[in-house]
């Protein structure tokens, strides 16, 4: 089972569960916690082979989005946990919308951080130079690369750094595993796209976030139960770039759904 931590304010409140991207751990979201537990229940999740999930039998089965998205249900069902709001960044977006996919039932709304929604030209590039070099260069070289080409400035540089501290705990052995899941990321997208749930969903996007900032936009027109806010100054690792604003969006939507004005 995946490591997780739970803080529980009691039965009558509401679950949020919030998922890290690729390479991180639960302890991407230490600037949100404090605030979120005041008004939710929180369930905090490390994904397989990072942070502290590092259970032998968790590790031997397949990597895929559903075997990934059945890992968090997993979690779920053993703290009696039927529906919850979920809260993602990068990665953990598209794990997320593949839950809501799976079962609509358990996702209340969507709180969609550095959402992945469609990959561009440069983004395929780069998954295409991963998948050729993965086996051959140390997986550390790669990740940094990455980092700094998804988070290139100055001002994204705590953002950069606390995630290739993060990555580091990974093993190359895990990290190709990780990485074998990008070719899946493209067919998957078409099918959200093509396949859209009625749930309603806040996407928070920096606006530095420049590989995927533009079909967030495109997105957003066309859907009605979705609501777009862009923070300035930030790339796109935005709930760490700029935490207080992530927040303060964030658990206002949340609040709004549970009154039922989540979208105006």
């Amino acid at each position: 089972m995946l490591y997780y931590k739970t803080y529980e304010l009691s039965n009558l409140h509401e679950w949020v569960v919030f998922i890290h991207g690729a390479g991180g751990s639960s302890s991407v979201w230490y600037k949100q916690v404090k605030e979120f537990k005041k008004h939710f229940n929180v369930l905090l999740i490390d994904l397989r082979g990072h942070g502290k999930s590092r259970n032998p039998l968790i590790l031997k089965r397949k990597y895929s989005f559903d075997t990934v998205s059945a890992d968090i249900i997993e979690v779920m069902d053993i703290e009696n946990i039927n529906k919850a709001h979920f809260v993602g960044i990068s990665l953990g977006t598209i794990i997320i919308r593949n839950i809501a996919g799976m079962d609509a039932t358990r996702v209340q709304s969507m709180v969609l951080g550095g959402a992945v929604i469609r990959l561009n030209t440069r983004v395929k590039t780069l998954i295409l130079l991963g998948n050729t070099f993965k086996k051959l260069v140390p997986y550390m070289w790669l990740y940094k690369f990455f980092a700094w080409c998804l988070m290139p400035k100055k001002r994204h540089e705590k953002s950069r750094m606390m995630f290739v501290n993060q990555a580091k705990k990974l093993c190359q052995k895990e990290f190709i595993k990780w990485f074998k899941l990008t070719n899946d990321v493209v067919p998957l997208l078409v099918h959200f796209e093509e396949n859209k749930v009625d749930i309603p969903t806040l996407y928070v996007m920096g606006q530095e976030d420049y590989m995927f900032l533009y079909p967030v936009e495109e997105i957003v027109k066309k859907c009605t139960v979705s609501r777009l806010e862009i923070i300035k100054d930030s790339g796109h690792v935005c709930n760490v770039d700029k935490p207080d604003i992530f927040n303060q969006l964030s658990i206002e939507f949340l609040k709004g759904y549970k009154r039922g004005i989540a979208l105006p």
